[in-house]
């Protein structure tokens, strides 16, 4: 239970005297100012931007002029897409009946209250990050409660909007969000154009924007004429890592939470001062989100330490990007399959064998006219060539397509512990560019590469539709681009460009290899990458050399930074993962991590892990055919999650024990029914307990 407040003010006719009282101050690492709006909840609100329930689930909302919107239209559009990438709002798939604004509400799920948005700055680094608060109007001074929500994905300021910031808001919580010094920060290296804190676009050199590259003039003009049109991408090109500090973004953001709920809620002094009654003592604090933000948040209750100020009282977070240390002392059996030792790859490892080998296994039997959306996002001549230049490049032995798809299917399960459960779920991945984009992105984060390095040849602009060209971004695309990136090329019109292609530079995914002269994606490109994640020549086994070698130990040196220890503190924790996640598999993540955590706290551990059948990490995909019959909304077993948690922490209920949750598709049913659904029960059966004995993380099937 939180300690009452231990500030006393006695006030007599002359003085006012303070006992153990801290002053308000604003924390020294935000930057310039902190905008306020204040919304009805009627005209306009915190969580659907004045859209409703009912707008989140219509037509995205237009600029009155493309070429100018305005800050409050790009808010809108941007809460829109960040709340309709993560979650399923087609009729039947549960939105409005098990989760949505308005569920457990009234009306059309409109919150009112206050929002506040500014820069914050992290030690060691000098690129801007963008912290939020939201303050709902049904805030209770008198009984606090705080839930973070860092974005998901390279996602911009709202990208938790739809998950952590939905339950939190509808508590009646306030919420603090962190763009995780990923966000949507975009530099148009020919104009100088990028995004200020509200969205809107600047060439002003002197204007604090979202990001810009660490080129001087002479350098971006150099590069532009050398490579014209290009992007450059805040999470793929600012030079510092970002993930390395995720877990100080969200404790940063949630010190400024305070900050702000004081400057609210504070009882005013003399000479216009404010003596804190909100705080760590007496404030319930959840770190949550999903994706990246849970991953975040999980790194930021590690390193919410002992000996100082404990910021989080425990954590609740769905299938979270979290790359544990690895220790090959424990093994992960599910049912009576084989144990598995070589868990924990890291994320730039195990998307890497994706990127190379999935575009050749999507063509395998079962897989090739089975998988949604296979034959729509893939095309399969170019799919064919893959398997092709994998065989001659000795990569792969099949003689025949089928055999050599089978077997690119074999080396990820086998070879990568990939789950089966994903394979029907990857393709729809690879054609969306998935593995592609975040190899890239995250090669360059790593090694803290810029722009002008052009990693593996690679680089970011638009691109002709027929060709694959590169070509400059439309204005209206860029005008709109706060609102509608999701950070990580291709996105908002934004593609990932082979600059080595054979012929001009071309658009990856028909991009001709020059070592094959056939488009195989790009294949050169991703073998480049797959090299440097690994450090050793991906055709010989043979250690890196020379500069490709100085890049592979810059890219090993910035993975070593985010590995997570296990180490929560003691704290209760709560991790929810779908079996299927074809995004961030589970033998590298929640996996692995649970069992670290049992290794490293033994009996005092407060981590509970459901696993969840039928589920995978993108419940959006969920409103399209094929994706609809086969998979429930991981979406809600994160809402039970939170609300295992906050019952938890408010009345000492108990956690559940770990367990797999047997979630039923709906196949040809019209719509979900809560016989789909099962809660995550609070006393399972025998078979379904997730158990951690002797080294073993014991998964049943």
């Amino acid at each position: 239970m939180k300690r009452p407040l231990q500030c006393v003010l006695i006030s007599t006719a002359a003085v006012l005297l303070l006992t153990a009282c801290k002053f308000n101050d604003r924390p020294a690492f935000i930057q310039g100012p902190v905008t306020k709006v204040v919304y009805d909840g009627v005209s306009n609100d915190l969580l659907t931007a004045g859209l409703g329930a009912d707008g989140l689930a219509g037509a995205a909302p237009v600029f009155a002029d493309a070429l100018n919107p305005t800050p409050d239209e790009l808010r809108k559009l941007a809460i829109y897409n960040n709340y309709r990438a993560l979650v399923n709002t087609a009729p039947g798939g549960g939105y409005g009946e098990f989760f949505g604004p308005q569920v457990g509400t009234a009306g059309d799920g409109m919150v009112a209250g206050t929002e506040y948005l500014a820069f914050m700055g992290v030690a060691g680094s000098d690129q801007p990050v963008t912290v939020m608060v939201q303050v709902p109007d049904q805030f209770d001074p008198a009984a606090p409660c705080m839930v973070t929500a860092p974005s998901s994905g390279s996602r911009g300021i709202y990208g938790a909007i739809g998950t952590a910031g939905e339950w939190g808001l509808k508590k009646g919580c306030a919420v603090v969000y962190t763009d995780k010094g990923t966000g949507t920060g975009a530099h148009n290296l020919m104009t100088n154009g990028a995004q200020t804190l509200d969205g809107t676009l600047t060439t002003d050199p002197a204007a604090p924007v979202q990001f810009r590259a660490g080129l001087s003039d002479t350098e971006r003009q150099a590069f532009n004429a050398a490579h014209p049109d290009r992007f450059a991408f805040k999470h793929a090109h600012s030079a510092v890592n970002p993930e390395a500090d995720w877990g100080q973004h969200v404790l940063q953001s949630i010190e400024f939470g305070f900050y702000i709920l004081n400057e609210q809620f504070g009882i005013s002094v003399k000479q216009d001062r404010v003596i804190s009654t909100i705080t760590p003592e007496n404030t319930l604090v959840i770190a949550s989100s999903v994706s990246n933000g849970g991953g975040a948040s999980v790194r930021a209750a590690e390193q919410d330490r002992k000996g100082r100020k404990s910021l989080i009282d425990g954590i609740a977070v769905s299938e979270p990007n979290v790359n544990p240390q690895y220790d090959r002392a424990i093994r992960i059996v599910q049912g009576a399959g084989p144990a598995i030792s070589g868990h924990s790859r890291s994320l730039l490892d195990y998307t890497t064998a994706l990127a190379v080998y999935q575009g050749c296994a999507n063509l395998a039997p079962g897989i090739r006219d089975e998988a949604p959306f296979n034959g729509v996002l893939n095309n399969f001549a170019v799919a064919e060539n893959i398997c092709t230049s994998l065989f001659n490049k000795g990569l792969l032995t099949g003689t025949t397509v089928d055999a050599r798809a089978t077997e690119a299917q074999q080396i990820l399960q086998q070879e990568f512990a990939i789950q089966p459960e994903q394979n029907l779920v990857a393709p729809s991945h690879f054609g969306a560019n998935v593995a592609q984009s975040i190899a890239m992105t995250y090669a360059n984060a790593y090694g803290r590469f810029g722009v002008e390095d052009r990693l593996c040849g690679l680089s970011l602009a638009a691109s002709s539709g027929i060709t694959g060209e590169v070509t400059p971004l439309g204005d209206a695309q860029e005008a709109a681009l706060f609102a509608v990136s999701n950070g990580i090329p291709p996105t908002g019109g934004v593609n990932v460009i082979y600059d080595q292609a054979v012929g001009v530079p071309t658009l990856l995914p028909i991009s001709q290899s020059p070592s094959t002269s056939q488009m195989d994606f790009g294949l050169d490109a991703l073998l480049c990458l797959r090299g440097l994640a690994t450090g050793v020549d991906p055709l010989t086994g043979d250690k890196l050399t020379g500069h490709a070698r100085a890049q592979a130990r810059a890219i090993a040196k910035g993975i070593k930074a985010i590995r997570a220890s296990g180490d929560l503190q003691g704290k209760p924790a709560v991790f929810v993962t779908g079996r299927a996640d074809a995004v961030l598999p589970i033998n590298h993540t929640s996996r692995p991590y649970y069992g670290l955590n049992q290794k490293v706290e033994g009996a005092a551990s407060g981590l509970r892990y459901y696993e969840v059948l039928n589920a995978h990490h993108l419940d959006a995909f969920n409103a399209f055919p094929g994706f609809d019959s086969r998979y429930v909304p991981l979406h809600h077993y994160y809402g039970q999650a939170m609300d295992l948690m906050y019952d938890h922490l408010r009345t000492g209920a108990g956690l559940p024990p770990s367990q797999v949750v047997r979630a039923i598709p709906r196949g040809s049913a019209p719509a979900l029914t809560p016989a789909n659904l099962p809660a995550i029960a609070a006393q399972p059966a025998a078979g379904d307990l997730i158990h951690y004995r002797n080294g073993v993380v014991q998964i049943p099937d």
